[in-house]
């Protein structure tokens, strides 16, 4: 980005910074994307473990498919890699707000330090009881009659993720956020889930900000961004928190 461009420039107005992350982010840390091999999970579909028509029809299925994703994911092995850490650095130090809004149901972002952060497809490290709608921090299996914490009622708890057909979390906060912000930078996302790949077309409308896109490969809506880096985002990422910054991240 030249200097002066994006976020640095336009006087006294917002600087704020809007950073979508993706699949592509947590790839980078040792954690497998549901989406690749042809999206099949034991010669499943992943829609097929991941609607709440699947959970109604197979639970004990669905339960298990999230249960080992939450073991994958409590792995000492995985960890957050430079680019969670680098996001993080940039919202410590970055004068304006720096929203992340991740696709990514692990919590690899809050590991590195990240504070203004937007689940919008829910967190696998907790549980929803669909008696009392309460959500609450889950480690465990959540396969077997365990009890809600909050309503003591068995059997009603399922991850708290959002199903193929469900609607995203918090899209008011998020729409808010991405028509006031200077900078959105979209990384490791495929440009095919909505309302997600729409947001750069939400950024464009209001017209003020610079659009990035970081990713291995050009997505599904590439062409919609203004600036394209390609690579890993465990390298690109600290370059352009370094290069926003004006001095090395961390």
């Amino acid at each position: 980005m030249a200097a002066g461009a994006g976020p640095g420039a336009g006087g006294a107005r917002s600087r704020s910074i809007v950073v979508l992350t993706g699949a592509g982010i947590s790839v980078e840390s040792g954690l497998p994307s549901f989406r690749g091999a042809a999206g099949l999970w034991q010669g499943r579909r992943l829609e097929e473990v991941a609607t709440p028509e699947a959970f109604a029809r197979q639970p004990a299925l669905v339960q298990r498919f999230y249960d080992e994703r939450r073991r994958q994911l409590l792995d000492p092995a995985i960890r957050p890699n430079a680019a969670h850490l680098a996001l993080a650095e940039l919202e410590r130090r970055w004068p304006d707000p720096v929203v992340v809004v991740t696709q990514n149901i692990d919590d690899l972002h809050e590991r590195a330090g990240s504070r203004d952060l937007i689940h919008m497809h829910g967190e696998l490290l907790k549980a929803r009881c669909t008696a009392c709608a309460a959500v609450h921090g889950w480690q465990e299996d959540l396969a077997g009659a365990h009890r809600c914490p909050g309503c003591a009622r068995s059997g009603c708890l399922r991850p708290h993720v959002v199903w193929f057909g469900e609607m995203p979390l918090e899209l008011d906060a998020i729409q808010s956020a991405l028509e006031s912000c200077a900078l959105f930078v979209a990384i490791g996302t495929s440009g095919q889930v909505y309302p997600a790949a729409g947001f750069v077309e939400a950024v464009r409308g209001a017209g003020q900000a610079h659009t990035i896109e970081i990713n291995l490969e050009p997505s599904a809506i590439s062409s919609r961004f203004a600036e394209h880096r390609r690579g890993s985002a465990a390298a690109l990422v600290p370059a352009l928190v370094e290069e926003l910054l004006g001095a090395p991240a961390g």
